[in-house]
């Protein structure tokens, strides 16, 4: 039987029991081209708790390739909930919910979605089954209200959720995907790696390349490439980032041996236009690649600092960079001083941030056979620290 409410201007249902998974077969989806986010919970808006899951997904998403262009946080209301969903439908190939799919009145993604797509969820036996089963192993009986979680609608297959009760939704319609997590990131995860994200681009191999740069801004990085960031294969994309400016490099394609081609093409291109500019790729740090380089050359580094306060050295330290040999912090020195006072240790290298002037400081890296000085401008103490701090790596490793 099924017994019809209002919540809102909206039908609200109660379902009755039937077998949904032999009425509908599960119809693919090519890959989504535009996708977005929709948190759902009014602790969310009330800030009571951060909403990881959507910079989870959008970084998932932009190492796929995917554009993530839109990111919603919406409470706990059905309207509401529903205009956000008919929005996104309207501009997106792919919507991720989080949140919403707990057992109590207040949890309201299925009833959302059953809405917008004007179908009516029914309980699925095998479900009800895995759902009375997990309370079963724990000695408990499933109260009713849970077995709302056992819903799906005809358009939808479910996701399965070993690390709590609420199973997702995997709805593809009308050349549209909606996925409906759990709100809970330990649920949510294991289910987005599991079973969504493998969908993506099903019989297409997908790689990145992520190339590293300091010494250059973002938007003087983008304008040398030029033409490059327009490229559909492999795109092309700048990112800021705290150790500089990172370029990703994207491409699928069902042939590896093509897709590896056309990467390494792009890649090569990339070199030749930014040059040294480039200190690293992918998991590369930037201490490994300043260590490997000393230890080429079988040298020591010391570091001696005014303005940055012992983070070139905390920075140094931390990363196991097997070839410091320690340093100094001497406030209000300039970099004859620090150098001076780096003689108590044995080392062939030696990096000076002395003391700055009002809004710049010169760094120097001192080697057995050359000196170099970068000058670095900032704008507050600060930023004249990280900057130093990055400026003194990035002009030790070209001193090597």
């Amino acid at each position: 039987m099924v017994r019809k409410g209002r919540v809102g201007n909206i039908a609200s249902v109660q379902p009755r029991t039937c077998n949904r998974r032999a009425r509908r077969p599960f119809v693919g989806f090519g890959p989504p081209l535009r996708a977005e986010t929709i948190s759902v919970g009014t602790e969310l808006l009330l800030g009571q708790i951060v909403d990881t899951n959507s910079t989870y997904l959008a970084g998932r998403l932009a190492a796929a390739g995917v554009d993530c262009l839109h990111m919603t946080t919406v409470g706990d209301n059905l309207e509401r909930v529903t205009a956000a969903l008919r929005r996104g439908l309207d501009r997106s190939d792919l919507l991720m919910l989080t949140g919403g799919l707990g057992p109590t009145e207040d949890d309201l993604t299925r009833e959302a979605i059953a809405a917008v797509l004007g179908e009516s969820p029914a309980v699925d036996p095998a479900l009800e089954e895995e759902l009375r089963s997990w309370f079963g192993r724990r000695g408990l009986t499933m109260p009713v209200r849970n077995l709302k979680q056992a819903w799906l609608i005809p358009s939808a297959r479910s996701l399965r959720n070993p690390h709590g009760t609420a199973p997702g939704w995997d709805v593809r319609r009308d050349g549209r995907r909606i996925v409906a997590m759990p709100g809970v990131p330990r649920e949510m995860i294991p289910m987005w790696e599991d079973h969504v994200e493998p969908t993506l681009f099903a019989d297409t191999v997908l790689r990145s390349r992520t190339l590293k740069l300091l010494g250059i801004g973002e938007s003087a990085a983008e304008e040398v490439l030029g033409d490059l960031v327009r490229s559909t294969a492999p795109t092309v994309a700048t990112y800021a980032k705290s150790d500089g400016v990172h370029i990703r490099l994207t491409d699928k394609d069902p042939d590896l041996g093509r897709l590896t081609r056309r990467l390494a093409a792009m890649e090569r291109t990339i070199r030749e236009r930014l040059g040294d500019h480039i200190w690293g790729a992918d998991g590369d740090t930037l201490a490994a690649v300043i260590d490997a380089a000393l230890r080429r050359r079988g040298w020591r580094v010391v570091t001696g600092e005014a303005l940055t306060s012992g983070e070139l050295a905390r920075t140094l330290a931390e990363d196991e960079v097997g070839s410091y040999a320690g340093g100094v912090v001497r406030p209000g020195r300039d970099a004859d001083d620090l150098d001076a006072a780096l003689t108590i240790l044995a080392a062939d290298v030696r990096v000076l941030v002395p003391h700055p002037g009002a809004d710049t400081v010169i760094v120097e890296v001192r080697t057995p056979d050359r000196r170099e000085t970068l000058k670095v401008r900032f704008h507050s103490a600060a930023e004249g620290r990280r900057r130093a701090v990055l400026g003194a790596l990035d002009l030790l490793r070209r001193s090597l």
